[in-house]
């Protein structure tokens, strides 16, 4: 109804000038009647008012719905009404809908491709991986220790692209189970221990038996991946300084904080870490980052339900914390 009002404020304002304009015309010309002057204005207004009362009642589906900010494309393609003006509205937007659908179906179509042809390739690219590493098992010369080294970021590389496009279809891969932490996290550990060999860095782990969460275990190993290793890599190489994996309750619930004593994240940046491609200024001065572990991170503890949180000083650290409420 406002709608429409304001709409027809123009419409009214001019109506009545006219009126106005006319009567004075008459009065000019010696017509000094002014109840012939007053009757023949409130029959114009008369018949404005009809023609207003028609035109709501035949618009006023389309007037409801261009005041609503919730309606969906499917409400506004259907709206009701046989006036020129709605209908014509309505078909134009039957057919943008149309478009609009057939662009976004080839968009999808086209995403599914991609993710299936990242998923192909990168399982491609394990077959000869793992080819090469098993070649390397027995060459316990520093040029075979190197070559490992290379090969473990390889996969860590690819795994990190599978995962990657894995958020696309999380639903589809995801599966709760309880997590016993302390196993858990010593699994992971175990599994990145050449990492922490190279570098020269210490991992700890502080967690109690009996501590458990509900989640995901394959994303959860894989976020733990990432934490550990940014806090190795932005740690000193070779420090003999430590990473600690603590898991404990809190009045939060349960919790696994990563720990490390490297170079800190600046102030500047900490609101920012969990932006995909942002690697900061620890990036810029490492040149090893990517920008999306961390977001990776973000992204799966968002689509399990449970926050994360980052802590730092500069040249104290950083604590990476996941909060699973109970």
């Amino acid at each position: 109804m406002r709608l429409f009002i304001r709409e027809h404020i123009p419409l009214t304002l001019i109506v009545l000038l006219q009126l106005i304009i006319v009567t004075a015309v008459f009065y000019l010309d010696g017509y000094r009647s002014w109840e012939v002057a007053a009757y023949a204005a409130l029959l114009g207004l008369c018949v404005f008012g009809a023609y207003l009362g028609y035109r709501y009642a035949t618009h006023r589906s389309f007037y409801q719905m261009l005041g609503r900010q919730d309606m969906t494309i499917e409400e506004t393609t259907s709206v009701a009404g046989s006036a020129p003006l709605p209908a014509a509205m309505r078909d134009w937007l039957a057919q943008q809908y149309k478009s609009y659908d057939q662009l976004r179906l080839e968009a999808e179509r086209n995403r599914e491709n991609h993710v299936t042809f990242i998923n192909r390739w990168v399982h491609q690219m394990k077959t000869p991986l793992s080819v090469l590493e098993l070649m390397l098992q027995e060459d316990d010369s520093e040029r075979g220790a190197s070559m490992r080294e290379e090969t473990d970021r390889l996969r860590k590389g690819l795994e990190t692209v599978l995962y990657l496009s894995r958020l696309e279809t999380f639903e589809q891969d995801f599966a709760v189970e309880r997590v016993n932490l302390r196993e858990w996290a010593n699994e992971v550990i175990l599994h990145n221990r050449r990492l922490f060999i190279r570098s020269g860095v210490f991992p700890r782990l502080e967690a109690d038996e009996e501590l458990a969460v509900h989640a995901d275990r394959k994303w959860l190993s894989f976020i733990l991946e990432q934490l550990l290793a940014n806090a190795v890599n932005y740690s000193k190489q070779g420090s003999g300084g430590s990473v600690v994996v603590a898991a404990y309750r809190s009045e939060r619930g349960t919790v696994v904080e990563v720990r490390d004593q490297g170079a800190g994240i600046p102030p500047s940046d900490l609101k920012r870490i969990f932006q995909p491609y942002f690697t900061g200024e620890n990036g810029r001065s490492f040149k090893e980052s990517t920008g999306m572990g961390l977001y990776l991170v973000k992204s799966a503890m968002d689509r399990m339900g449970y926050p994360v949180e980052a802590e730092s000083r500069v040249g104290e650290g950083t604590i990476m914390r996941l909060i699973f409420p109970q």
